[in-house]
């Protein structure tokens, strides 16, 4: 009897890819570290961590597409770590700097934010390549995060303790929840701004104009000078901009199903006898 049996190939090549996995796995280290943070109350490492694992997540699925090692366990994966991540950290970080002194109504808040997140994780995961890859429908769940972490991030700096904030925080919370979920329809940057030329698109497999690289470095800049406020307020800026381009492209769309299409040539209609112009 042969003692090496002959194994088919799809069964040995069966496991994972390590490289994108990694950064996963850190995003949702990161994100667990949020929250055994803030239960030692030590809320700013928290809030940098939730922004770390926002890092992380951004490069995973580059990575995986850079070296080609897409697969559906990475998606899945991914999707797990964001709900942690960006989910169920964010939540319970408010929620011990702040919402817990609010009572039922606090951890009320944060449940509508985390049941958010999952619920816009789940849409976006159904939609995968059916969706307009220019927009995302609803805030995504990284910027989520990034709003109400950021909010605890610009208020330690501060030196404002929680306590005076619970208003501001319960209705940034729920907010942020809500917009997971609505129908706004937010830019992705994934090649849908062209400002004479130079696509707003992030692809790191093609060539940048010169402006590009200077912006770039002009962005790192601005976020070195003081990171919690201004990365609280790009995101809170970014949160705001949902409703203006939803509002932007109704408009537009209004105004082309009232606007006639343009008369092409031999469309006209022969000019009636009896008339000028008339043989």
């Amino acid at each position: 009897m042969d003692s090496n049996p002959i194994v088919p190939q799809d069964r040995r090549r069966r496991g994972i890819y390590l490289l994108p996995n990694l950064f996963t796995t850190a995003a949702l280290f990161a994100g667990f570290y949020a929250v055994v943070a803030a239960m030692g109350e030590r809320f700013e490492a928290a809030a940098v961590a939730v922004f770390v694992a926002m890092l992380l997540d951004g490069l995973d699925g580059r990575v995986a597409r850079l070296t080609h090692t897409q697969t559906a366990f990475g998606t899945e994966y991914d999707s797990l770590s964001d709900m942690v991540s960006f989910g169920v950290a964010p939540a319970l970080v408010a929620y011990e700097w702040s919402l817990h002194s609010l009572g039922k109504l606090g951890w009320l808040a944060a449940f509508v934010y985390t049941v958010g997140a999952a619920l816009r994780l789940a849409r976006f995961n159904t939609q995968v390549g059916v969706a307009d890859k220019r927009y995302f429908q609803g805030l995504p769940s990284p910027s989520a995060a990034a709003i109400v972490a950021g909010l605890v991030w610009f208020a330690t700096d501060r030196e404002l303790p929680g306590e005076t904030l619970r208003y501001a925080t319960w209705v940034l919370t729920v907010l942020s929840g809500l917009l997971m979920v609505s129908k706004l329809r937010y830019y992705s940057f994934k090649g849908g701004l062209d400002l004479k030329g130079f696509r707003g698109g992030l692809d790191l497999k093609e060539r940048v104009p010169f402006v590009g690289v200077l912006l770039a470095v002009l962005g790192f800049v601005l976020v070195s000078i003081h990171p919690s406020h201004v990365l609280f307020g790009l995101f809170l800026a970014y949160a705001l901009s949902g409703p203006v381009v939803t509002v932007v492209q109704r408009r537009r769309r209004r105004a082309a199903r009232r606007t006639p299409p343009p008369a092409r040539p031999g469309d006209e209609e022969p000019p009636e006898l009896g008339k000028p112009g008339a043989p």
